[in-house]
């Protein structure tokens, strides 16, 4: 089993704190039943990604900005790339790595290593810009449910 959770289980952060608690819970998820079903040869790991440019994320993550190279802070100065994000999961599912199990890899270019928490820029927001941004979260999940099938 391989499970998506957050590189915030690891460090905390504001403003996602619902977010933060049911992925820290597939996190201890993960790490539990690794130990409980392995004997069944059942493994189970997590990945915590970093900022990887979807629709979906970035417009309900930083609504009114864009990711790119140039707006994350991580040493390696870049967003994920999706074929990366594959190829871990892919690693994690291979014949050859049966020893790897209870873990939760952060691909995030040391980024929670760097900047520890995340969303910490949003303490300076004003009211107003609160509204705008939860404004744009519902337009976009609007649109996203009226494109399901």
């Amino acid at each position: 089993m391989i499970s998506i959770v957050v590189t915030w289980v690891r460090t905390g952060a504001p403003f996602v704190v619902p977010s933060a608690m049911s992925k820290a819970g597939v996190d201890v998820m993960t790490k539990s039943l690794a130990i409980e079903w392995g004997r069944y040869g059942i493994r189970l790991n997590a990945i915590a990604p970093g900022v990887f440019p979807t629709e979906g994320a970035n417009k309900r993550l930083s609504p009114g900005v864009e990711w790119s190279d140039q707006t994350v802070k991580n040493p390696m100065n870049r967003v994920g790339r999706m074929s990366e994000l594959q190829n871990l999961a892919v690693f994690l599912m291979a014949d050859g790595v049966d020893w790897l199990t209870g873990e939760t890899i952060a691909i995030d270019g040391a980024g929670h290593r760097q900047n520890g928490a995340s969303f910490t820029e949003l303490a300076e927001l004003s009211d107003a810009q609160w509204r705008e941004m939860r404004e744009a979260i519902r337009g976009q999940d609007k649109r996203d449910k009226s494109n399901e099938v």
